[in-house]
């Protein structure tokens, strides 16, 4: 491979026997522009999550359990494919007394310690980005700006969350809160942007003061005067000067998370001050969605519901008649979504995805892997959008005409474990590792399951996937009322299948009961559904969910679905 042979003959130059090549640019958001996709660009693996270890001799790429089968397809060819967290550089180069260069703008402290903890390896940060020296890059010139949210979808006001902000500054006595995630400076301002693919993100770091003096850094072409004058509160100085301003700071105890503060702004914070070590309060804030927001995310999912359905439908009658493919089933299904006014753009890569391609958890179709759906495969398509008023994300596996008894089990069974999640008994302490054991616990009784969480937090019009809840086997976060988690278990056969079902729910309370509520509006495929391995409970919760499937989508369809809607959505 040219690229890695190219970044191989500038190692001498710094004297260095590797270097570092991770997914994230320095915003550490999900979803990098193609503009800083470094990763993709060195090793083609095109998923959300991996880093890459280029040595003299050999090449590594790290991914997680999600992308294990995806990553040997994109890049094993030149890269030696290894599994987190079961193996990690640490372990790989436990005993090698190796220089490895890296940015240190896109690496933090923890993460670094997390891979090379317990290793004699040597990291040397290195200011220029090594990729940069071999790639030519074209930046568009278009400058997308920063926008506020409208009144009518704000779930608080900015005043009253500087209020909540502040109070946390000082319980943690300190002097400084320095937000270096887009995501909770677009909630705390209550401001979007388009700095990046799938979420509305606008980048920026904020510097608060306990005394309420705020600085944003940005890019000052992304500001408008009239949203300047939103923020009374809000200094707005242009992204080039923030090592300045941080120099200015002498003996102050500044509050940084340790999971996006970079390396190199440590560095410079440490110099002449004190740094508070402490999750960013604003993620924990920020997950517990508001009364209007709960209701608009509602909204969201009644749109989407429609759009899914509709797609799902088509689908169903189609695909024996017409020529379907992954890829034009994506494209459709994104021109049902575009038929509402207030869809934006998708919350992620679709993953669209029909017989052996289902079984790779974050699949994206290619012209070169796209299938023609045909009789007998089952289909796993798993979307989401970004609405004015929400963000959805939802995963349906149907049968294209397959009456296989084995897939019909074990997909019964992941929905017997979807069921037990919304069922789940939350009590005043619940937290999502507690949950997690109940959604694998039918498929571990027939000696399966499936190698990622069973839910993640999810954002209001914002971030897809949000922390600090989910329902994960180590998530000790307690649910309260107004978190937003996905709920979706699956299995997955190597080479054969794959199956998923996910809805988004919230957690609502009456009293002092709290309890998951659905968001998510799509028919749940009965073709699959062994019905003999469903208990009482199971069938009146499925039945219910049903009804409230079909009247909430019922005005939206013409005759022809409404008819589909009624089948798909009678009792079982």
């Amino acid at each position: 491979m040219g690229k890695v042979k190219r970044l191989k003959n500038i190692f001498e130059k710094f004297n260095i026997d590797g270097y570092l090549i991770p997914k994230n640019d320095e915003y550490f958001c999900e979803y990098v522009s193609d503009f800083n996709n470094r990763l993709k660009f060195i090793s083609s693996f095109s998923g959300s999550f991996g880093i890459a270890v280029v040595l003299k001799k050999n090449n590594y790429l790290f991914v997680d359990g999600r992308y294990t089968t995806q990553a040997n397809q994109e890049s094993g060819r030149y890269f030696k494919i290894k599994t987190l967290p079961n193996q990690k550089p640490n372990d790989l180069f436990n005993s090698k007394n190796l220089k490895i260069g890296y940015d240190p703008k896109l690496f933090t402290f923890n993460s670094l310690n997390n891979l090379f903890k317990g290793t004699k390896c040597k990291l040397f940060p290195i200011q220029d980005n090594l990729i940069d020296y071999i790639w030519r890059r074209k930046k568009s010139s278009y400058v997308k700006k920063f926008y506020t949210l409208p009144n009518n979808s704000v779930g608080k006001k900015f005043t009253q969350k500087l209020n909540k902000v502040i109070l946390e500054i000082k319980k943690r006595k300190a002097d400084y809160l320095f937000i270096t995630s887009s995501e909770n400076n677009a909630w705390f301002l209550n401001l979007r942007g388009q700095d990046t693919k799938y979420t509305p993100l606008p980048f920026g770091y904020m510097l608060v003061s306990a005394s309420k003096e705020l600085k944003f850094f940005c890019n000052l072409k992304k500001i408008s005067n009239p949203l300047k004058s939103k923020f009374k509160n809000v200094n707005f100085i242009d992204i080039k000067y923030i090592e300045e301003n941080l120099k200015k700071l002498i003996n102050k105890k500044i509050i940084i998370d340790d999971k996006t503060c970079s390396i190199y702004f440590q560095k410079i914070i440490l110099k002449k001050n004190f740094i508070l070590k402490f999750e960013d309060p604003i993620y924990l804030l920020k997950s517990i969605k508001s009364k209007i927001e709960i209701k608009n995310i509602m909204k969201s999912h009644i749109a989407d519901g429609v759009a899914l359905t509709k797609y799902l439908f088509w689908i169903k009658s189609n695909f024996s008649k017409i020529k379907i493919t992954e890829m034009s089933g994506e494209n459709k299904l994104l021109k049902y979504r575009k038929k509402n006014k207030n869809f934006k753009s998708s919350s992620f890569p679709t993953i669209s995805g029909s017989g052996k391609n289902g079984a790779i958890i974050h699949y994206k179709a290619t012209k070169k892997t796209n299938r023609v759906l045909k009789k007998g495969d089952i289909y796993l398509v798993d979307s989401g959008g970004q609405y004015n008023f929400g963000t959805t994300d939802v995963t349906r596996t149907i049968s294209l005409g397959n009456s296989n008894k084995r897939i019909k089990e074990i997909f019964t069974r992941v929905l017997k474990g979807h069921i037990a999640v919304t069922n789940y008994s939350l009590k005043k302490n619940s937290t999502g590792s507690l949950i997690d054991t109940k959604a694998r616990k039918y498929l571990k009784q027939i000696n399966l399951d499936y190698p990622h969480g069973t839910g993640h937090g999810v954002g209001y019009f914002l971030n897809v996937h949000e922390g600090p809840h989910a329902i994960s086997k180590n998530n000790k976060v307690i649910f309260k009322k107004g978190m937003v988690v996905s709920n979706e278990p699956g299995y997955y056969e190597k080479n054969k299948f794959g199956i998923r079902i996910e809805n988004l729910i919230f957690v609502n309370q009456y009293k002092n009961k709290k309890f998951f509520e659905n968001f998510t509006l799509v028919p749940i495929d009965k073709d699959l559904i062994d019905r003999s391995l469903l208990n009482k409970t199971e069938k009146c919760w499925l039945n219910r969910y049903h009804n409230k499937v079909f009247y909430k989508l019922r005005k939206f369809m013409g005759k022809k679905d409404l008819s589909k809607l009624s089948l798909a959505c009678s009792a079982i």
